[in-house]
């Protein structure tokens, strides 16, 4: 469990690293849609996990990592002007493939879904032409 002091730090990370991505860093590779979902920083405050989402190709993607980790000396300065501790955390880049795996499910959902509707009509169709050759053979025996 995180401490209540580390995740006010993971906070004001959060926030000056998002700041530095998209005001401070003039990185061509770095593309429009990246954000920081995530920061985890050690008890001893030596290393800090930066989770950033990109949003692209897988292009964009590798070519914003390479950007983004080639600012670690950036965003550390940034964070050691501006988030007041003794010792100012290494910075570690991680992509943070949550929302990816998330619209991955969501699709396998779906089509589960079109699968179970589909065979549900299909049922409900055969239990109608059931009724109806049944309805037939009540009006043939009459």
């Amino acid at each position: 469990m995180v401490s209540y002091r580390n995740g006010r730090i993971n906070e004001e990370i959060k926030k000056d690293v998002s700041n530095t991505i998209q005001n401070k860093i003039k990185d061509p590779r770095l593309s429009a849609m990246v954000s920081v979902t995530k920061v985890d920083t050690t008890k001893d405050l030596s290393y800090t996990k930066i989770y950033v989402s990109i949003f692209g190709n897988e292009l964009a993607k590798k070519e914003t990592i390479q950007a983004l980790k080639s600012s670690t000396g950036l965003m550390r300065k940034e964070i050691g002007a501006h988030v007041k501790l003794r010792h100012v955390p290494q910075v570690i880049i991680e992509v943070d493939e949550t929302i990816e795996r998330a619209i991955h499910l969501e699709t396998i959902f779906h089509q589960i879904k079109d699968k179970d509707n589909e065979k549900n009509e299909h049922e409900k169709n055969m239990d109608d032409i059931n009724e109806e050759d049944a309805t037939e053979e009540n009006s043939d025996e009459d």
